[in-house]
């Protein structure tokens, strides 16, 4: 046979998240927990198809009527009812035309053509991500030959922010240097910033000429979807350039459907048009353009009344189920692990939890409870449910004695 090709090509370390879902299929044990995968699940542990969705996707079914490309920005009403959704229907943004919006193939996609942005027009900017960040905001960016340093965020002595280190380091910035924010329910802490702080944040951006990426992957699973928009429409009053990754996987439960946007908001309608016509060529080059189904799902559930009020107590319901399950879980640790303090847990919000649990435990749960989470402590508290948070709760405190 021929020398192949391939001979020399090493097999890449897994994914941390993919890799912990993997190890928990192929678990024989009947008795299993997995807490490290980031989807939402309802209290018989399924990810739910929300009924809003269901009507819109009978109705586009029964109009459909061809199967030709999309523009290479996506579907029109889909993001035109994105940028109500993230920056408000009354919004001087979309008065003035002032934001370059494109369809995505999902939040990744945004996070991934808004580097390749970055990249091609400050090509010697660096980006800075929270410590920590989510683990594939560094992959992505990294991909694109873009240096990636960290900015001080969680401070695990306190459960809570390193608020005035932050600051600190970004005050310090060089000019056009992009800065990955996370919007709501900060993946993998639980832990958000407080308005005073986004405020502050705002003004060390405007004053340095930094770059604000903006990743909003969970609007309205922290308080609500106005209040969870409250730190992007800040930016936007302030008059702020910034960039705006955002995904419904989560708030739709359509993890598989891919739908996400990237928001580009400029000082004008005609930068917004110059911008938007880069970012069509950068989409050329990868995918031409996104796929149809779901992003008319969401376009239509965005701008009908009656399913647009369906689809928010359908995330209200998300929301609270999470929270219940948050404070149940803390209860139970206190019950189970008196001697240890897990009432900051309470305060962090969203899907996941920075447990405070360290790696040794992390693994014994796995091995010896068959109960997964990922090594840096994280959590899914979505992944509770009343008939195991006892066991997990149990298993912790098994391992801690």
């Amino acid at each position: 046979m021929a020398t192949s090709f391939f001979s020399n090509i090493a097999t890449a370390a897994p994914d941390a998240i993919l890799g912990i879902t993997e190890a928990f299929r192929n678990d024989p044990e009947a008795l299993k927990v997995n807490l490290g995968v980031g989807v939402y699940q309802d209290a018989e542990g399924r990810i739910p198809m929300l009924r809003s969705i269901q009507e819109a996707a009978r109705q586009w079914i029964s109009t459909e009527d061809t199967k030709t490309y999309l523009p290479i920005d996506g579907v029109a009403a889909f993001n035109a009812a994105n940028q109500e959704l993230i920056f408000g229907k009354d919004s001087s943004v979309i008065k003035e035309k002032r934001s370059a919006a494109i369809q995505t193939v999902g939040g990744s996609g945004a996070l991934k053509l808004g580097i390749d942005f970055i990249r091609k027009f400050f090509p010697e900017s660096s980006i800075y991500v929270s410590d920590p960040s989510w683990e594939n905001h560094r992959v992505i960016f990294e991909a694109t030959g873009i240096k990636v340093e960290t900015y001080p965020y969680y401070d695990p002595k306190t459960s809570g922010l390193r608020s005035a280190d932050m600051l600190e380091t970004l005050r310090g910035l060089k000019p056009n240097t992009a800065v990955l924010l996370h919007a709501c329910c900060h993946n993998p802490t639980g832990v958000d910033l407080d308005a005073k702080t986004w405020a502050e944040i705002a003004t060390i951006c405007a004053e340095k000429n930094l770059i604000p990426f903006i990743d909003c992957a969970y609007q309205g699973f922290a308080e609500g979807l106005e209040a969870d928009a409250a730190p992007i429409r800040l930016f936007a009053e302030k008059g702020l350039t910034f960039l705006l990754a955002n995904s419904f996987a989560k708030s739709f439960s359509m993890y598989r459907e891919r739908v996400g946007g990237l928001s580009v908001v400029t000082g004008s309608q005609k930068e917004a048009l110059a911008v938007l016509s880069q970012l069509k060529r950068l989409v050329r080059t990868i995918y031409s353009s996104p796929p149809s189904y779901g992003a008319q799902l969401v376009g239509i559930v965005l701008t009908n009344p009656e399913l647009r009020a369906l689809w928010v107590s359908e995330l209200d319901e998300m929301r609270n189920r999470i929270n219940e399950m948050r404070h149940l879980f803390v209860e139970r640790l206190e019950e189970t692990v008196p001697a240890r303090d897990f009432s900051f847990i309470i305060r962090q919000r969203g899907m996941f939890s920075y447990s405070g649990l360290p790696t040794d435990v992390m693994k014994a749960l796995r091995e010896r409870y068959h109960v997964y989470g990922l090594d840096s402590g994280r959590i899914c508290v979505a992944a509770l449910n009343h008939k195991n948070v006892d066991y997990v709760c149990q298993s912790i405190a098994n391992v801690l004695r």
